[in-house]
């Protein structure tokens, strides 16, 4: 965004590194403040000469922050170089690559959500909102109705919701993308086993009333202790899953709430 403050100047690179070093000192501007969300760069030009490289080391960095979700680059005539705003996303894909790279197990993810939820389910306790409870109320209301519909896939997207909305409750922006980037991994396998005919979590709307009934009344021993109870469950099932299949693939990303 425009701004009527001094030009933005960048010091010029002294390296041979400097692919690297180009995207080092434009995040550096980022940490720092001095660029924000929606800020543009420098034309092109005019940021090379700042930076004293060639404009092609310039583009392929800018490419590299495209990537990295940093930078928007947009064409035509009011196009450039935009900073983005931060896209909780980003971990979800980080997550989901370590796993299919196999540097983390299903193990892992599933004790790492049942310690975190804990830990989200107290704060939001604490913090929810009527909004939020009315949120979770509704995603549990079409839980219900995707279970006698028999609908049990669109039943596995509402289960991706409600935690997605639980983790919001906490009004806490790194636990809640914490709790997103777990769950969305888990909810694929979930998916992949429901698409393959296996079981649905029985007495699942039953058990989800029971606790907002218990995040409703602030009560978060009772809220933890059911929500603990359930998660283990699930772990339990990804686990007989393995055993029987000897892995369980990642299945498609479940479509986004409605």
């Amino acid at each position: 965004m425009d701004s009527a403050l001094a030009p933005l100047q960048f010091e010029p690179i002294q390296t041979r590194r400097t692919f690297e070093e180009i995207c080092e000192r434009i995040r550096e501007r980022v940490s720092s403040g001095e660029l924000k969300p929606g800020d543009k760069l420098p034309a092109e030009r005019d940021l090379a000469q700042q930076l004293g490289v060639g404009r092609n080391a310039l583009r392929e960095a800018l490419r590299s922050l495209e990537i990295a979700g940093i930078v928007e680059l947009r064409k035509g005539v009011k196009g450039g170089a935009f900073i983005r705003p931060g896209d909780p996303g980003r971990m979800d894909a980080v997550v989901r690559d370590m796993f299919s790279l196999g540097s983390i197990s299903v193990s892992e993810l599933t004790e790492a959500r049942i310690h975190v939820q804990d830990l989200v389910v107290r704060l939001a306790c604490e913090r929810a909102t009527e909004a939020d409870f009315t949120a979770l109320e509704a995603v549990i209301e079409r839980t219900e109705a995707m279970t006698e519909a028999g609908r049990y896939l669109d039943r596995v997207e509402c289960s991706r919701d409600f935690y997605r909305l639980l983790g919001a409750a906490t009004h806490n922006g790194v636990l809640d993308m914490m709790v997103q980037s777990i769950t969305e991994i888990l909810m694929q396998f979930v998916y992949a086993r429901v698409a393959a005919g296996g079981k649905a979590q029985p007495r699942l709307v039953q058990k989800r009333r029971a606790f907002l009934a218990a995040l409703r009344a602030r009560d978060s021993e009772e809220a933890a202790r059911l929500m603990r109870s359930h998660l283990e469950s699930v772990h339990r099932m990804l686990q007989d899953s393995l055993g029987e299949a000897g892995a369980v693939r990642l299945g498609p990303r479940p479509r986004a709430g409605r």
